[in-house]
């Protein structure tokens, strides 16, 4: 580091991290704001080091915040720098006795003045005035050249314009005066309203490690505009000349008085000193709960000592942004408490790239949120404590969920030397409640004939596997068959990083018992393995069996389960794959389950992200439904064992009924059938129940859309709807001793038509 005294409590270094050479100027004494596009003193004094100083990327300011001025930006002020170098050390040029030209001593006292003040003045601290001002003098020279009436007088004017045209031009080839030119008619000496269009420092307070760009994108057109809460504002803006959608976030933290940002640094340096054990973080809800009642009487004790009048909504505020940056994990909690956010990518090397993220509606989004080294280094060792895994040389993977103030989320960790330029993280967050197949229906990723054939094969408990790559909502797809399971039956759950909404559906009534298992990535933990996890539920009782992802060795354990007794209940999972026989190759041949085994699989689920033709948005989709048969011996692609049921159509966008569902060829349908005595060797009866369940989930879907009401597509009125068509079924099978499809959907509408009704009148009151 080389420090550079400077005047006026102003010190500059300059640093050397990672790739960039930083120059830093200290402002934390000096009176002077530290803005190189409001501060014609600040640019003059940053011009000036940069003239000293070689090859700086980056400059950084620090007064109570950071102000950072990226590569970009830095290039234009190192420009001006090298020119303003250049005749600094060339003053000779621009001498008294230089500008008399040999014969031109009567015009030589004004053009030294204006040459000298230009030069050596107005050049570094206004260098668009600088321009501004040659390009007038030139002017000036050309009218007075054109009344000259002698000889003597045309040289000197001649010379003078010659001379004033080689500083344009060298003017005209830097970036800043390219960028501002657009803006430059009318300029006056001294505005500075063009360099707030050009400078856009990124700024990060005192407290806080994340850094913010807060200016709008150059040239952005805003698509979208929401909050986050009352406070938290959110703008999406559509790129010039990029197929990137930029996500602008505001936060409360960014738009806080100087005296609250000196409260809180006081406030997080005194917390610093009681850093949470290792211990505490075992129940992290606790421990915020901990950390908020202390911070908040701190903020409340600072406030009253430096006699500032809060009120008590304020208080509340920069305690909860206290603790966000004190055991929390910052402005990732802010961006999770977006419901629309699906996933947060954050790519190393830190400091340099920002944020990215999933949107609902406008896909891959990127943000103006950029993380440091600090701050990731700071989560990786919650994420430690948190999980109870490691994450380090010798584990460089770390896989773990979060429980954050408004949202649930997976995280994934990786490090040296998996990474080679250290941390970077994924963040996806979970929906805040349990996804439903009529919510899939409404955003068309099912239509409600699937919806129906999958509610008949959850109460005839098959075993299900779904099947799909990243991101293609397999965890979600898997919770909406969840709720389809009917609440009397106990249901257990198998995950190594908790993501099923089993809390959710415990306070919807659901007998459900969670179990968390080791990581397959993860090594030395006292965690139970995968397979013993699955091979212990069959010690628990009669239960259905849901396993959040199948990844290796525990498929073996699983396929025992579903061979000895598991499978007289539903029994479901998520896996990599493409394809029916996508999943039998990962299972038979990567992870070693035995042919036979493979058999005990039901049904299989393919779950697919598919693109628009322009390749700029993402939509998700089931593309196929697959019954695996029985009577194969070594091949089931080439025995014909894959019977597709429903398949996806690119042309309507919709799933499609095979001629082997329709004429009724299925034989696990047939297996359900012939252990129900109303469907025995009755095809029509077995069509009719699918089509009947099919029609109460859109007619479901249709008066939610109509009423613009989602929240009837919610897993609590969806369960209640469910309940009622097995009630009503019961009732008229007892009442008529079969089951009359038609009577039980007239029923059940009516039930419907009268719950409506109430919505109405609640929503009305």
């Amino acid at each position: 580091m080389a420090i550079q005294k400077s005047s006026q409590n102003i010190t500059f270094s300059v640093d050397r991290e990672g790739e960039d050479n930083i120059l830093r100027g200290n402002y934390s004494k000096s009176i002077q704001i530290p803005s190189i596009e409001d501060n014609p003193r600040c640019m003059a004094k940053t011009i000036e080091k940069l003239a000293q100083s070689h090859g700086i990327t980056k400059i950084v300011f620090y007064q109570k915040r950071e102000y950072e001025y990226d590569y970009d930006q830095t290039v234009m002020l190192n420009e001006i720098a090298q020119l303003y170098l250049h005749y600094s050390r060339d003053k000779t040029r621009f001498s008294y006795q230089a500008l008399t030209f040999g014969k031109c001593r009567r015009f030589v006292d004004k053009w030294f003045n204006d040459i000298q003040n230009i030069i050596f003045n107005l050049l570094i601290k206004d260098p668009l005035g600088a321009y501004v001002e040659l390009k007038r003098l030139k002017r000036q020279e050309q009218i007075l050249l054109d009344k000259s009436v002698t000889n003597n007088d045309v040289y000197c004017h001649r010379s003078y314009i010659n001379f004033l045209n080689t500083i344009i031009s060298h003017m005209e080839n830097t970036r800043i005066i390219i960028v501002a030119k657009p803006y430059l008619p009318g300029y006056k000496i001294g505005e500075r309203s063009v360099y707030r269009r050009i400078f856009h420092p990124i700024i990060k307070p005192d407290f806080m490690y994340t850094k913010l760009m807060a200016a709008y994108p150059k040239g952005g057109e805003e698509i979208s505009n929401y909050s986050i809460g009352e406070e938290t504002e959110i703008i999406i803006f559509k790129l010039p000349d990029s197929v990137q959608t930029f996500y602008h976030m505001m936060p409360p933290e960014f738009k806080l008085s100087e005296e609250k940002y000196e409260l809180l640094d006081v406030a997080k340096k005194i917390m610093a000193e009681h850093k949470p054990k290792k211990s505490e973080f075992v129940d992290p809800q606790r421990m915020r709960e901990v950390f908020y009642n202390v911070g908040r009487d701190l903020i409340e004790e600072l406030s009253s000592y430096r006699n500032m009048q809060l009120r008590e909504e304020e208080i509340t505020e920069l305690t909860a942004i206290l603790v966000r940056y004190t055991v929390g994990f910052g402005l990732i909690e802010v961006l999770l408490q977006d419901e629309k956010i699906q996933d947060i990518s954050i790519n190393s090397p830190m400091g340099h790239i920002p944020m990215f993220i999933v949107h609902a509606n406008f896909d891959d989004c990127k943000t103006n949120i950029i993380p440091t080294t600090t701050e990731s280094e700071s989560w990786a060792s919650k994420l430690r404590m948190i999980s109870g895994r490691p994450l380090d040389e010798a584990n460089p993977i770390l896989d773990t969920e979060l429980e954050l103030p408004g949202a649930s989320t997976r995280v994934s960790a990786i490090t040296a030397p998996l990474n080679p330029t250290g941390l970077a993280f994924s963040f996806r967050r979970h929906r805040d409640r349990p996804w439903t197949l009529p919510l899939f229906m409404k955003v068309k990723m099912i239509n409600s004939l699937t919806a129906g054939l999958l509610s008949f094969l959850i109460d005839g408990t098959r075993t299900m596997l779904i099947c799909g790559t990243r991101s293609s909502g397999k965890s979600s797809f898997l919770s909406a068959l969840m709720v389809e399971i009917m609440r009397r039956y106990r249901i257990i759950t198998i995950e190594d990083t908790l993501e099923l909404p089993v809390t959710q559906l415990r306070n919807l009534g659901f007998n459900i018992q969670q179990l968390k298992v080791a990581s397959a990535l993860s090594h030395g933990t006292s965690e139970v393995t995968a397979s013993d996890g699955i091979r212990a539920t069959l010690r628990l009782g009669d239960s259905s069996l849901i396993v959040g992802e199948v990844r290796s060795k525990e498929a073996i354990a699983l396929y025992e389960a579903m061979r000895v007794g598991a499978a007289a209940n539903v029994v479901a999972g998520t896996i990599h794959g493409d394809s029916p026989y996508g999943i039998y190759d990962r299972v038979v041949n990567d992870i070693g389950v035995p042919k036979t085994s493979f058999k005990a699989t039901d049904i299989c689920i393919i779950a697919t992200p598919l693109k628009s033709a322009d390749g700029l948005h993402k939509y998700r989709r089931i593309t196929q439904i697959t019954e695996v048969r029985k009577t194969w011996e070594d091949d089931p692609l080439m025995e014909g064992a894959f019977l597709d049921l429903v398949k996806y159509d690119a042309k309507s966008d919709k799933l499609v009924p095979t001629p082997e569902l329709i004429n009724g060829e299925s034989e696990i349908l047939k297996t359900i059938a012939g252990n129900v005595p109303d469907f025995a060797a009755n095809w029509d009866a077995v069509w009719e129940n699918i089509e009947t369940r099919a029609k109460c989930k859109e007619k479901l879907v249709e008066t939610a859309l109509e009423m613009k009401d989602d929240e009837m597509l919610e897993a609590g009125f969806v369960i209640i709807c469910n309940d009622m068509f097995h009630i009503i079924s019961d009732k008229i099978k007892e009442k008529q001793g079969f089951l009359d499809h038609d009577k039980i959907y007239f029923e059940w509408e009516q039930w419907f038509e009268r719950e409506i009704k109430k919505r109405k009148m609640n929503n009305s009151n």
